[in-house]
This record gives C-alpha cells, sequence and structure tokens, in this order.
C-alpha cells in the first residue's frame, strides 16, 4: 500500500508559513515534482530520512517559499515526516520501535520501514535522475563533508558543490547512497549539527547550487580540491554495553566517555588525548571492523589505567553525544591519518 504524497510544483501560498507548517501539509512521505526551465532532465533531492535532521527540510521549505524554477526538473523527497513531527519536533530519529529508515535501502523490505524505502527506490527508478543528493544532519557539532561509496569526477563536483571534505567508503549498511554504482551518482551530504543555523544556511545555499546550475556533474576542473578520507571504521558498542557521557567515570556503566568529545570532530587526535573511561576488556565492550574484515578496536583504542585514549592518530567524525544514537548506531567513524589525502589545488 502506497504511503507517499505526490505534489507536482506546489504554490507558495499552499504550503504553509513555516517548516512545521510545511511538514504537517504534507503529511506523511511526501514526493514533490519541480519542472525544471530544461524538462529533458530530472535530479533528485532526498531529504529527512531521519526525522531529527531538519536542515534539509527547512531548505527545502524555503526554496519553494521563493518560487523559484531549478534548472532541470527535480523530485524532491521529504520522508520521514511522522518522525519530524512527533512532539518536540525534529527530536526523534525514527519513531520508537522502527528501525533507522538510512539502514533499509537493501531487501527484504519486509517492514514499516522497508516498505517505505523500497517506495523511495521506486520513485527514483521512475525518474532516473542524472544525479541524487541526500541531505542530513549530524547528531553532534561539527562541520560539514560529504559520503559516496564511489569516487569519480561527477560524484566529486557533485559534494564540492557544499563543502570540501569527501569520504569515500565501501561500508555496506543499507544507506541510500549505496545504490551510486549500479544506478546514479549519489551523495549523502551531512550539512554540520542538526541545531547548528550554519548548517541550515549551507544546506540553503548548497540546495541552491545544485538546483540553479545547468550542470553539477561536469566540468573543466580534473581536481575539485576536496580532501579525501578513505574507508572510515565504525566504533559501535557491543550489544548490552551501556555508555554515559560525564566528567568522571559512571560507576552504573561499563564506558563513560567524555561530554565535549564532540568537539574532536575532524581535528586530528594523538594518543595522549583521553577519550573516557572503561571498564573491562577493550574487545568485550567494542566492536570495530576494517574494510577486509579484520577487528579493529585494537588499532583504535587503548586503555591506561582505566583511561580510553586513542591507539594512534585519529581523524574522528560523526561523534555523537547522545546515547540512544550511540546505542543503536555507533560512536563515531574514525580513519587513521596515513589514509587523509590532503586536498591539492586545481
Amino acid at each position: 500500500m502506497r504511503r507517499f504524497r505526490f505534489l507536482r510544483n506546489p504554490l507558495a501560498t499552499e504550503i504553509g508559513t513555516s517548516v512545521e507548517s510545511f511538514l504537517r501539509y504534507l503529511g506523511g512521505p511526501a514526493s514533490i515534482f519541480l519542472e525544471g526551465a530544461d524538462t529533458s532532465r530530472t535530479r533528485a533531492f532526498v531529504t529527512l530520512l531521519h526525522g531529527n535532521e531538519p536542515s534539509g527540510a527547512m531548505a527545502l521549505f524555503r526554496w519553494l517559499k521563493s518560487a523559484r524554477q531549478p534548472a532541470v526538473n527535480t523530485v524532491c523527497i521529504v520522508a520521514s515526516v511522522e518522525a519530524a513531527l512527533a512532539p518536540p519536533l525534529f527530536t526523534f530519529r525514527m519513531l520508537p520501535g522502527h528501525r533507522d529508515l538510512n539502514r533499509c535501502f537493501r531487501p527484504p523490505f519486509d517492514d514499516d520501514q522497508g516498505r517505505l524505502a523500497e517506495e523511495i527506490l521506486e520513485i527514483l527508478r521512475l525518474h532516473r535522475p542524472e544525479a541524487v543528493v541526500d541531505m542530513h544532519n549530524t547528531s553532534g557539532t561539527g562541520p560539514a563533508f560529504g559520503v559516496c561509496t564511489h569516487m569519480d569526477r561527477q560524484h566529486d563536483a557533485l559534494v564540492s558543490l557544499f563543502t570540501e571534505r569527501m569520504i569515500v567508503t565501501r561500508l555496506n549498511l543499507g544507506a541510500l547512497m549505496e545504490i551510486s554504482e549500479h544506478r546514479y551518482p549519489t551523495v549523502t551530504v551531512e550539512v554540520g549539527g542538526r541545531l547548528d543555523d550554519s548548517a541550515h544556511e549551507l544546506a540553503w545555499s548548497g540546495l541552491c547550487e545544485y538546483l540553479l546550475r545547468p550542470q553539477v556533474l561536469a566540468g573543466d576542473r580534473v581536481d575539485w580540491g576536496l580532501e579525501l578520507l578513505h574507508n572510515p571504521i565504525r566504533l559501535e558498542l557491543n550489544p548490552g554495553v551501556q555508555l554515559a557521557y560525564a566528567e568522571q567515570p559512571d560507576p552504573a556503566v561499563p564506558v563513560t566517555l567524555r561530554p565535549d568529545i564532540e568537539h574532536l570532530n575532524f581535528g586530528v587526535v594523538q594518543t595522549d588525548v583521553p577519550l573516557g573511561w572503561v571498564r573491562g576488556d577493550l574487545r568485550s565492550l567494542f566492536w570495530a571492523q576494517d574494510v577486509s574484515g579484520r577487528c579493529a578496536v585494537g588499532r583504535l583504542l587503548r586503555v591506561e589505567e582505566g583511561r580510553l585514549f586513542p591507539a594512534a592518530p585519529l581523524k574522528l567524525f560523526m561523534i555523537t553525544t547522545n546515547p540512544a544514537i550511540a546505542g543503536s548506531d555507533c560512536l563515531f567513524y574514525a580513519i587513521e591519518q596515513s589514509a587523509v589525502e590532503d586536498p591539492v589545488s586545481a
């Protein structure tokens, strides 16, 4: 049974006066088709796969209120509307008891979130877009970056509309961007923290670039000046391991991370920088696997008298201070400093 509402060129006067009223106008998952100046091509913009990440929905609402016409046809997919509207607004990543939608873009599509992901894939197959941008916020404060599974000039060009930092990963999590190699160039753009005004502004300026430029995949530039980070490792808690964020070890849990750990996002964290405290063997607490399938916990972390430190200089990103997200998804992503390529001027 289809859940999507399909709209075509909605009027600015129809969609409400705020992003909240816009989402209430949609009522649920929606596909909004915008006719472009060039009707021979189509792009796709996907937002709100996670209900607590508002920047993409805010940027799309602002675009629709501006009544501008995109350069080419654009299909805009707004996904987790119910989760976003669950009070308080933009708090729930997904509704309680539901799977993370951005882990559902591979079979089997046998639950509510899986069927929603399958519908999104059907919409994209119908429109056959020349490019897909999937916009997200990070759960903690941090700079913007793009993520893709396939590195080439097309993906470089898409990410460069928003940021100068790109992560290239072969992780297979069931995320939307993993369709890229098989169908159409697809990138995830993390515009920054979900509560950061700078992230909302970057979402708006980047969306305008994406929608207004006649060409977003081609160009004369060979090097886009992107900082490239390859094959990040996800650090996860083992099932049942409890976590706290505090200034000192919490005796009720085996893992305590420092409450300001999100400020380490994208800096190089040296081996003498404390991350928190642990009780117990690292492998009994954490799970991490490199691109070859080997356990990587020992390459990332070390313990000294109960204090947790990096085992090697690391670049960390997607650090969260939300215990629910840390438990259901991951604590952070890490890249050994030797895997970072500095940008080169074009």
